[in-house]
C-alpha cells in the first residue's frame, strides 16, 4: 500500500494535476466542502495526517500533533468548536517549519490571519476568526461513531491542494487504475484545449461531441480517449 500511494502522489505532484481532475477521476466526488485556500497560489499533495479539535478545545489537538510524519499534509477535524479556530500562528508554524508537514487542512476555522496570510503558510480551512479554542483536557473522547467515521474516511487516504479546495482520494481508490485515470484525465484536457486554440471548435463540439476525435485529428489516434463501445 505504501509503494502505490506513493506512486499516486508522485504521478499528481510532477504533474501537478488539479484537485478539479483528481475529483473528475473520483466520478466528481471527494472535495471536503466549504474548504477554501487562506493563501493563494498553493499545490500540495501528500499522505494524510489525521488529527481532530473536539469541543472547543485544542487540548488534545496539542496532543496529537507532537510527531507528525514529515511530507504528510495534516488534516484536521473540528468536532463539535462552532466558532472557534482550532490554533493559529503558534502550531501553523511548528508543523510547517519544524515538523516539515506539506500543508494543513482544517474543517473549521483558524485564527492569527494576519500572521498566517504574512508567511504565505498553505493552508485551507472554513474561514478565520479571532476567537480560538480553549486549553482544556475534556473530560470524555468524542463519540466513538464519529471517530470510527473519520478514520474510515481519513486513514491510508491522500489529500490533494489547490486554489479550488481540497480532494481527498480514500484508500479504496489508490491503486493502479487510479492512475491510468490521473493519465487519462491529463490527455483529455490536452484535447480539449487543441480543441478550441488550434482546431477553431466551440465547447459544445469539444466537450460533447467530441470532435477532437475526428478523422485527421493529431488525436483521433489515442485509443483510450475513444468511448469503450466505439
Amino acid at each position: 500500500m505504501v509503494q502505490i500511494t506513493h506512486k499516486v502522489i508522485e504521478t499528481i505532484r510532477k504533474n501537478r494535476i488539479s484537485t478539479s481532475e483528481v475529483s473528475d477521476c473520483l466520478g466528481k466526488t471527494g472535495a471536503i466542502r466549504g474548504i477554501t485556500p487562506l493563501n493563494p497560489g498553493h499545490f500540495s499533495v501528500g499522505a494524510v495526517e489525521f488529527v481532530y479539535a473536539y469541543n472547543q478545545s485544542n487540548w488534545e489537538l496539542h496532543e496529537q500533533l507532537r510527531n507528525p510524519d514529515p511530507g504528510k499534509i495534516v488534516v484536521v477535524e473540528a468536532i463539535n468548536c462552532e466558532d472557534y479556530g482550532v490554533f493559529g500562528s503558534l502550531v501553523s508554524k511548528f508543523l510547517l517549519l519544524y515538523r516539515q508537514v506539506q500543508g494543513i487542512v482544517v474543517n473549521g476555522l483558524v485564527r492569527d490571519a494576519h500572521t498566517l496570510r504574512k508567511e504565505n503558510y498553505p493552508i485551507w480551512s472554513k474561514g478565520v476568526t479571532p476567537l480560538g479554542c480553549f486549553n482544556v483536557k475534556n473530560s470524555e473522547p468524542p463519540p466513538k461513531d464519529i471517530l470510527n467515521r473519520l478514520h474510515g474516511i481519513y486513514d491510508g487516504s491522500i489529500a490533494v491542494c489547490d486554489d479550488s479546495g481540497v480532494v481527498i482520494i480514500p484508500k479504496e481508490h489508490i491503486n493502479e487504475k487510479l492512475i491510468e485515470k490521473l493519465h487519462w484525465i491529463e490527455l483529455q484536457e490536452d484535447a480539449w484545449f487543441h480543441g478550441i486554440d488550434t482546431d477553431g471548435f466551440d465547447t459544445y463540439e469539444t466537450v460533447c461531441l467530441k470532435r477532437y476525435l475526428d478523422e485527421g485529428s493529431v488525436f483521433n489516434k489515442y485509443e483510450r480517449l475513444k468511448p469503450s463501445d466505439s
